[in-house]
């Protein structure tokens, strides 16, 4: 380090907090030059006077009336403090700085932490805040070296005249919920009374934001608890976060519920039993989202995304879309219908150039999706009755997108119902095998059509890939009965796990 260079670090370092403000604005600058400046000198700070650093970056944190810097500070913070997995030995000793403070720096970076959060008065702040002291935590608390956190978090939630700091302890317990279901003091201490807690946080009065903090927790700790018991003390949980949802939808918070949706895919992909109790319900009041043509696509596809997630669950819960064939009709039906929503365009008749996407909306996209991964969830057994009671309507109809969205519904499906002999492939092709249908058809909808009855030498010029799909059976069958061991499948789950490991059998056998 040269002589202008500690002339610069000791002033950013001093009592003086305008050089160290000014350093931290320089970080944020849009010019290339001026921010890798200010990092390089921030670098020296860092390596050299860790300490120094953490206290200044705190005391900007705790005490700047600009919340820009204040949001600055907490990212930094969170920087310094999270240990990056992965880096050089050199490089993880210097960036991460926990380990080089002093504990009475240490010590004091964790009140300073927690006082800045309990005044922060700036949501987006108060969220990035969140963020650095949940990355602190994850490190200390295997070791319980922050015993003061809980007691916080516990008082912050409890909060009533505070609803950012409720938000704000909310978001820290779902950052952390997989280090506490770790913690069998914690889970048997503390489960419950957290249980409490987040049963009265998505009831909140007044605050959408803690509802969905509350969600956020709730299913975090429902994914990371172990213990089927465990997770069962929670089962009353599942109303109220339904609830934060529908609420949602009803004062027009879409974004709000766009956000909840997100966490329950996420729920219904890792953990699936938790619903199965309330399992109408819940699909029930996904399938009036889906079926809203008032909501917003990204609402109705979420709510969609949902039920097919679910549907595609059946090693961790066997069986548990098939006890509702309803909805699976109901669920078809709307995918069908937006399939219609596809344009045309007289000059894509003779383009030069094929586009097999033009056309095509987001809509006619995610039904495409879920069609075929509904198909190859639930199998022909389920899907082809389906199929066949909305498909000869479509086939009827005049218009030509009904037309379209019948083959292309054919043609999604191939592959879940290949082993079914319920769908007539005459009937059907005869029904769309009129003059107009052919001339107004192009070589890919026939082989699109033609898919979906593959004959035995088709089947054979793609040995290769069935090898593949063969060895991927295999190895659900080994993962299926390794769970029916560990897991607490009940008479029904296992009855289900059962009927589909001798389902995958019986397609190769034809195979």
């Amino acid at each position: 380090m040269d002589p202008q260079q500690q002339q610069q670090v000791a002033a950013i370092l001093g009592p003086d907090a305008a050089p160290f403000e000014s350093l931290v604005s320089q970080l944020m600058s849009s010019s290339n030059e001026q921010r890798s400046h200010a990092e390089s000198l921030f670098n020296l700070c860092r390596d050299l006077h860790p300490d120094a650093l953490a206290h200044k970056l705190a005391s900007l944190l705790h005490s700047s009336p600009a919340f820009d810097l204040r949001a600055m500070s907490a990212l930094l913070l969170r920087k310094l403090l999270t240990y990056r997995v992965g880096s050089s030995a050199s490089d993880a000793d210097l960036s991460y700085l926990w380990p080089r403070l002093s504990p009475s720096s240490q010590a004091s970076l964790k009140s300073l932490l927690l006082s800045a959060l309990h005044l922060e008065t700036d949501r987006s702040v108060s969220k990035k805040l969140s963020d650095t002291i949940s990355a602190l935590a994850s490190s200390l608390l295997p070791d319980s070296a922050w015993p003061e956190l809980l007691p916080f978090l516990f008082h912050a939630v409890s909060a009533p005249d505070s609803p950012r700091l409720h938000e704000s302890a909310l978001l820290i317990f779902s950052q952390l919920a997989f280090y506490l279901a770790d913690d069998t003091s914690f889970v048997g201490h503390h489960l419950s009374t957290l249980h409490s807690i987040l049963l009265a946080s998505l009831s909140h009065p007044s605050s959408s934001d803690v509802r969905i903090a509350a969600l956020s927790a709730s299913v975090n700790l429902i994914m990371a608890l172990e213990s089927a018991s465990d997770r069962d003390r929670l089962a009353d949980l599942l109303s109220a976060m339904i609830r934060t949802l529908t609420e949602s939808l009803n004062s027009g918070q879409e974004a709000t519920a766009q956000d909840a949706l997100e966490l329950l895919v996420e729920l219904a992909g890792v953990e699936p039993r938790f619903l199965r109790h309330q399992l109408a319900d819940v699909v029930g009041a996904m399938l009036q989202i889906a079926e809203a043509d008032g909501l917003e696509e990204g609402t109705r596809h979420l709510a969609i995304e949902f039920i097919v997630t679910l549907a595609e669950a059946r090693e961790r819960a066997p069986g548990m879309m098939r006890k509702l064939p309803q909805f699976v009709g109901r669920l078809f039906a709307v995918l069908m219908m937006m399939l219609l929503d596809i344009e045309d365009d007289p000059a894509w008749h003779t383009a030069e150039v094929l586009d097999e996407n033009a056309g095509a909306t987001s809509n006619y996209g995610m039904a495409q999706e879920c069609l075929d991964r509904l198909s190859v969830a639930m199998g022909g057994n389920t899907i082809v009755p389906v199929a066949s009671e909305l498909l000869p309507a479509y086939l009827a109809a005049p218009e030509w997108q009904r037309h379209h969205a019948a083959l292309i519904t054919l043609a999604q499906i191939a592959e879940g119902c290949s082993k079914s002999a319920q769908l007539k492939p005459d009937v059907t092709i005869t029904s769309v095998d009129s003059d107009d249908d052919i001339e107004d058809s192009d070589d890919e909808r026939f082989v699109l059509l033609a898919g979906a009855h593959l004959i035995e030498g088709h089947v054979k010029m793609t040995v290769d890939q069935i090898k593949y799909v063969m060895t991927a059976s295999a190895a659900r069958k080994k993962g299926r009965a390794e769970r029916t061991k560990e897991e607490d499948f009940d008479d029904e789950e296992g009855e289900m796990l059962k009927e589909e490991n001798e389902q995958e059998e019986e397609v190769f056998d034809r195979v």
